[in-house]
């Protein structure tokens, strides 16, 4: 290149002179456009019988022959064929048989991959039909078969392999055979024409290089290279495997899963625990089923429900079958199993004091014995000499064994105290008066005693009384089936004067041996256990109840559960008052540390922990109120008795006692009073003193306050007078049912009598001016009277009722006209009046109901 550089100079190229690289020993990443040089190529003289260096190279190496196999296009203008052919080099046929084994290679692939869909297919429809062993074995010949047809193929492959390894032998060698021919008959020509000129490997056109042949290639091959290829990587024939990234692997797993995972997976059957009611959500949760489903199987079974509702325990056992799980039901009633603890073995059982429940009519001297027994005089301190609650007493015998009374009421307002009382008791007294003989709430007594099939003792008292009659006490018992031993039955019976104190020492003893012959035995080593005698909100020591312990020991510090409520015994007192640290069977104490009043009757039982109380406590308090919320059945009897409590009148009440089973009797005395036209609704019933919030219930409501043996606080006394809240104070409950019976009276609509006091017949009809038409009449019978009642009947029907305008005697106003005289009348707002009609004159009188 010459110096001046602006001088522009053309390469040409003329007559027989090539373009191409110079060789060089430098790599080839180190050649630069600046290193190409153009060089003339030398003629290439064979002497005759001598071989190319080229074709030396062919028949030394076997690939080659392969070449001569394709021809290239001949150049425009040659002369002879065969010489000037321009025959594959090494390269390209390198490159044709790599494409070759690439295609063999993705041909096999295909197939397996093929092979192994068909595989997946056949697992998953054999999983999908479960235990349909027809379907399998279809499924398993399937596979079977493309396992066959695989093996055919592969032997087919082979086949081909070898028939094609044969076909290029054999024209290789018809190639080779017809190249020495032509080399015979050019053996006279001096120069042979120079052969195209090899190119090297890199100057191949990129559609033929190896670099650029881009065959298919599966995920999982390990042989991918990454990054670009250098020319020194491929000389020195360093790959380096490609890594695949958490990602695709991430993707490929989750496709896999898609695939095959819900195919090879099994169902899985769990134990689903249902409750006595649960939600449609909430029993799909647990058996992992999809909501959907459950709603869909409820459909069938003709249950409407959505999710959130509930169904109970029978319809979700039936919905659990169906989807194939095992059912477990539980009920929240089973905090209560082995509340009671294990049975008593019998070398743990000792005797027990008997417990005795003195039961007759009201007045009859039932608390007379009893304080004939203590020496006490209970009687003198009850309001109207009558006993108004259970009391409970031990009592030591003159023989030195203890007996255990219960006191009950004798009013019939005390019927359900008198229930009660004979549940917990062993033997009935059965008080009768002497005087007075049987009695209703006698009769009661012994029904009570015969439902709770406990013996019965007689005690026929008052006999110091002129007009004892124990003969016809004895003949009135027989009615009720009380056979006594004197008219050779089995029931003790024994005449006594509580007065006197006569013959109370027989009394004892038949009381001991009914006992003994009961055979009374306990465990008194065990949990607590007994019965709520009465239960009492006391100011100073707040909720009190009277327990009757009837298996065990009760200590302080036991934790109970009392009915619906729980506690821990902080305090107990005994019937003399007595703070005592221990109670044991058949001793009934006062125990302080309540959490809620319990209710007379509510069973009583010591539990281990705190915890458990709670349980037990929580259940009974969720089960009372869904009772009392329960809806009423939607029917026509429930419709037309809500509308017959429409028209009732009611008699809204508050209701406070000193003691639970008072507050009980006079509620049930008072709705023991409703009638359908009068009610009376109880607002509130508690026990303790009369409070601010009773009086604000009582003024919104319009209602008085019941104040039995309580009082109102000064707040709420003075509260009272301000909303005009009327209280009532009572101390004897006779005084409270008889005023309340006659505020319901005073409800009751009046009854109507209607009385006729005549008729008159209608003889003529004619204008009276002003005043309409007036009616000629005969009084048929009665009187007819002015300003009085009357009906008009025509063929013995009603057509109008009213009151009588006016009554005249010729022009004359009276007040009555008598039986067989004429007299004009007329109705005050009536014309429509006809011949031979009737009028009815009547008056109608009100009279007072009561209850």
């Amino acid at each position: 290149m010459s110096d001046d550089k602006n001088t522009k100079k053309t390469l040409s190229i003329s007559g027989r002179k090539t373009l191409q690289l110079s060789p060089s020993s430098a790599p080839l990443s180190a050649r630069t456009p600046g290193n190409v040089v153009v060089q003339r190529k030398k003629k290439l003289i064979l002497k005759p019988g001598e071989v190319s260096g080229e074709e030396q190279v062919a028949q030394a190496s076997p690939v080659l022959k392969l070449k001569k196999k394709i021809i290239s296009p001949v150049p425009s203008g040659a002369k002879d064929d065969s010489a000037s052919a321009r025959q594959l080099t090494e390269s390209e046929l390198k490159v044709r048989a790599q494409a070759l084994e690439l295609a063999n290679i993705e041909a096999e692939k295909q197939h397996k991959k093929e092979l192994e869909a068909a595989k997946r297919r056949a697992v998953e429809n054999a999983a999908r039909a479960g235990s349909a062993s027809v379907q399998a074995e279809k499924e398993t010949k399937d596979a079977k078969k493309i396992v066959k047809d695989d093996a055919k193929f592969q032997a087919d492959l082979e086949t081909k392999k070898k028939i094609e390894s044969e076909l290029q032998a054999i024209a290789e060698a018809e190639e080779e055979k017809k190249a020495l021919a032509d080399k015979d008959k050019k053996k006279p020509a001096a120069i042979k024409k120079h052969a195209p000129v090899e190119k090297e490997p890199f100057e191949e056109d990129s559609k033929t290089s190896p670099e650029s042949v881009k065959p298919s290639r599966g995920r999982g091959e390990p042989t991918r290279r990454t990054g670009r290829l250098t020319v020194s990587q491929a000389l020195a024939g360093e790959t380096q495997e490609r890594q695949r990234s958490f990602a695709a692997l991430k993707r490929a797993r989750a496709k896999e899963k898609r695939k095959g995972g819900a195919g090879n997976q099994k169902k899985l059957f769990r134990e689903v625990i249902i409750p006595d009611h649960i939600t449609v959500a909430e029993l799909s949760n647990r058996m992992t089923e999809k909501t959907v489903d459950v709603i869909r199987s409820l459909m069938k079974m003709g249950v409407m429900a959505t999710a959130a509702e509930e169904i109970d325990q029978d319809t979700a056992e039936l919905i659990v079958e169906e989807f194939g799980h095992k059912v477990k039901r539980i009920s929240a009633s089973d905090v209560e199993i082995d509340l009671e603890g294990p049975e008593d073995l019998e070398e743990e059982m000792i005797s027990r004091a008997p417990v005795v429940t003195v039961m007759g009519h009201v007045d009859h001297g039932k608390t007379s014995i009893l304080d004939a027994f203590r020496k006490s005089s209970v009687v003198k301190g009850e309001a109207g000499g009558i006993t108004q609650h259970i009391g409970a007493y031990q009592v030591r015998m003159a023989n030195g064994n203890k007996v255990t009374f219960l006191d009950t009421p004798g009013h019939a307002a005390f019927s359900a105290m008198r229930s009660r009382g004979a549940r917990a008791t062993d033997i009935v007294i059965l008080v009768v008066a002497a005087d007075d003989s049987i009695k209703p709430q006698t009769i009661e007594a012994i029904s009570h005693a015969k439902a709770a099939d406990v013996p019965i003792i007689v005690a026929i008292n008052k006999m110091d009384k002129p007009g004892a009659n124990p003969n016809k006490v004895r003949q009135d018992l027989l009615q009720h089936e009380v056979f006594v031993e004197n008219l050779g039955g089995e029931v003790l019976d024994v005449e006594v004067s509580a007065l006197k104190g006569t013959n109370l020492d027989k009394l004892a003893e038949a009381i001991q041996l009914q006992a003994e012959l009961l055979d009374l035995k306990v465990n008194e080593t065990r949990n607590a256990d007994g019965v709520v005698v009465e239960s009492r909100l006391d100011k100073g020591q707040g909720l009190v109840a009277t327990i009757l312990v009837q298996r065990g020991t009760l200590r302080i510090g036991d934790i109970f559960v009392c009915g619906n409520e729980w506690g821990r015994v902080r305090a107990m007192l005994n019937d003399q008052g007595r703070s005592v640290k221990k109670a044991g069977p058949s001793v009934p104490v006062e125990i302080l540390g309540l959490n809620g009043l319990p209710r007379s009757g509510d069973s009583f039982i010591v539990v281990d922990s705190e915890m458990k109380a709670r349980e037990v406590s929580e259940f009974r308090q969720n089960r009372e109120r869904l009772i009392k919320e329960a809806a009423p059945k939607a029917t026509l009897e429930a419709m037309f008795e809500k509308l017959s409590n429409k028209q009732a009148a009611i008699v809204p009440l508050v209701i406070k006692a000193d003691v639970q089973g008072s507050s009980e009797a006079i509620t049930s005395a008072l709705v023991g009073m409703n009638t359908e036209e009068v009610k009376a609704k109880i607002l509130h019933s508690a026990v303790g003193g009369i409070s601010e919030s009773d009086v604000t219930l009582a003024s919104a409501s319009n209602a008085p306050i019941l104040g039995f043996n309580v009082r109102a606080s000064r707040k709420a006394a003075e509260l009272a007078h301000q909303e005009g809240v009327e209280i009532r104070y009572y101390s004897v409950i006779y005084d409270l049912v008889d005023d309340i019976k006659a505020v319901m009276s005073g409800k009751l609509a009046p009854e109507l009598k209607e009385t006729i006091l005549g008729s008159a017949e209608i003889l003529d009809v004619f204008s009276a001016g002003k005043t309409g038409k007036a009616a000629g009449c005969l009084v048929l019978d009665g009187i007819v009277r002015k300003g009085a009642r009357a009906r008009l009947l025509r063929d013995d029907v009603v057509i109008f009722e009213g009151d009588l305008g006016s009554l005249r005697r010729f022009k004359d106003d009276v007040k009555e006209v008598q039986s067989g005289t004429e007299c004009g009348m007329n109705f005050a707002s009536y014309n429509d009046l006809k011949k031979g009609d009737i009028i009815e004159c009547y008056e109608v009188e009100e009279i007072e109901r009561t209850l």
